[in-house]
This record gives structure tokens, sequence and C-alpha cells, in this order.
């Protein structure tokens, strides 16, 4: 039986882009050595730019890497020949590092839920409340988007937002002033208590899902509801999928969670 490749998806990217250079720069170098002229730099980033974009096709990667793996080496030359400062670079390195850490870390991206997103979400909560208190997590939270509108729109529910990048923790810090059913909280969202709430949603990436499912059945008690915005859980059917009426396609995959 064959066996899956071990390698990360960004492990695979950068195999494939290394094998790339190594293929054109073992034909160019030789070649340019013989006839004792300086390679050409452009044309050869163009060319890995071209091998790489060959490789990553005929490996069925999704189009955006095989545009990335085109327009990689020659961006790279382009920018060298800016001759810009390399405190920029560092600078440019520090503000993303603070603005997308989960992306780094848990290759958990930046999203921004939509209105009707957060619309149909105050629809399932409100009926879940029926009139009394409830309590809603939103696992990596962002700027807030979703939980500081939910606290708007339904004043007995008691949300929690869970950011850990430095710089949209603080950017949500500042939108959820002055609202008293919303707790905002700098952490990592491993390390939260979800047995707490009765509505965890996470609008994360297909990557974390099956270790998040493992949290969820782990910590959530028998009755409350697990909603996954665009990624569902691989493997598990969800007991309800609400398609909500937005562009691009942005459906909630609720798991309720069941007597142990």
């Amino acid at each position: 039986m064959p066996k899956s490749s071990s390698l990360s998806p960004s492990a695979r990217q950068f195999a494939l882009q290394a094998a790339a250079a190594i293929l054109v720069l073992s034909l160019a170098w030789p070649y340019y050595g013989w006839q004792l002229a300086a390679l050409p730099w452009a044309e050869t980033s163009y060319a890995i730019g071209c091998v790489a974009f060959a490789l990553a096709t005929l490996s069925r990667q999704p189009w955006w890497w095989r545009l990335m793996h085109l327009l990689f080496l020659p961006a790279v030359w382009f920018t060298h020949r800016l001759q810009i400062d390399p405190a920029w670079f560092l600078a440019a390195f520090i503000f993303l590092l603070l603005v997308y850490r989960g992306a780094l870390s848990g290759q958990v991206p930046l999203y921004f839920s939509n209105r009707e997103t957060v619309a149909s979400l105050a629809e399932l909560v409100e009926r879940r409340a029926a009139g009394r208190a409830c309590r809603f997590a939103d696992l990596g939270a962002g700027i807030g988007s979703t939980v500081i509108a939910l606290a708007d729109r339904v004043p007995q529910l008691f949300c929690t937002g869970v950011e850990n990048a430095p710089l949209t923790w603080l950017a949500g810090r500042l939108l959820a002033v002055g609202r008293g059913n919303l707790c905002w909280q700098w952490e990592d969202l491993w390390q939260l208590d979800l047995g707490e709430h009765d509505v965890v949603y996470a609008f994360l990436s297909p990557a974390p899902m099956p270790a998040l499912w493992e949290k969820v059945q782990r910590e959530m008690r028998p009755g409350s509801l697990f909603v996954s915005n665009s990624f569902p859980v691989p493997g598990v059917v969800p007991d309800a999928v609400i398609e909500v009426p937005c562009r691009p396609a942005r459906p909630l995959y609720c798991y309720e969670i069941a007597s142990r």
C-alpha cells in the first residue's frame, strides 16, 4: 500500500520551489561557467518560476499555489533591484507577525465574518437561548467582527472573544469597550475551557479542525452546540447546516454535543 506524504502543505510547496531552483541552476551554472559568463539572474529567476509552475501543475496543486510558484522568484529579483532598506522588511515582518500570529502558529488566517453570517448566528443563539441567559465563545475572534455584533444584537447573550495576535486583539479590545455582556480575552484558543459555554463558534481553517473537534468533545457539555464557519469537521456529519445567504458561500456547520 503506498504511503501518504508526511510533508506538511507548506513544506511540500517549499520542496517544489527548491526542486525547480536546483533543476534550473544545475543546468545554468555549468553552461555559463563554460562560457566564462556571469549568470543572468533575471532570466534565471523567470526560468525557475516557470519550472516551479510546471511542477506545481503536474503535482495538481491548487491554482493559487501555481501562481505563487510562478511569481515568487521573479518577485524576489524585482524586489532586490529596488534596493529597499532591509529595515523596512524587518518592520513589515514584525507587523505581519503581530496581525497574523495565528497563521504562523496554527495555520489559522485572519478572517472577517460578514453581516449575513452575524444575522444567521444571532437567529441561532436567540432560538437556543429562548429568553434566558446564554454563553457564547468565539475562538480566534480577530477584531471582533462577529462577537461584538452579536453582543449588541442579543442582549441576553454573554459573549467571550478569544484572540492571541497582539494587534488584532488590541483593535478588538478598543472596539469592545462599553459592552457589559462581552469579555474580550488575549488567550490561546487551546487554553480556553469550552465547558463554560453553551455555543462555541470558530472560523479557522481546515488544518486545526480535527484537533479542535477532540477538544470540543472532551470539554463541551452535553446539549451545547459547536458551530464552524465554512470548514466542517472531517469525517463527522453535522447535525445541521445553515446556508448563509452570501457570496462566497459561508455555510455554518452545527454539531450538537451528545451525552457521554
